[in-house]
């Protein structure tokens, strides 16, 4: 279950002034989804389906990471991603 700083975290990004760049987005998705969910295991969207073949990869390529260590370095990348927002 994540934690409550996690939560506070995922609610300050979603809420930041300045939308990050696609690549920050992806990121925090795949770390996200890592976090909340663990490992990928969901069929691969299909060719026409850019954006879900991103996020996709994105949380694809966390596979192994445990759900601690995405939360933890979710939570470190938002904080950097909050603090140049303001």
């Amino acid at each position: 279950m994540p934690s409550a700083e996690f939560e506070e975290k995922a609610k300050a990004v979603s809420n930041l002034k300045t939308r990050p760049d696609d690549d920050a987005l992806l990121k925090l998705y795949g770390l996200y989804k890592q976090a909340t969910v663990g490992d990928n295991n969901t069929d691969k969207p299909g060719m026409f389906d850019l954006k879900g073949k991103y996020k996709w990869q994105a949380w694809k390529d966390l596979e192994g990471t445990s759900q601690e260590d995405a939360e933890q370095q979710y939570i470190a990348f938002a904080t950097e991603l909050i603090e140049k927002d303001n």
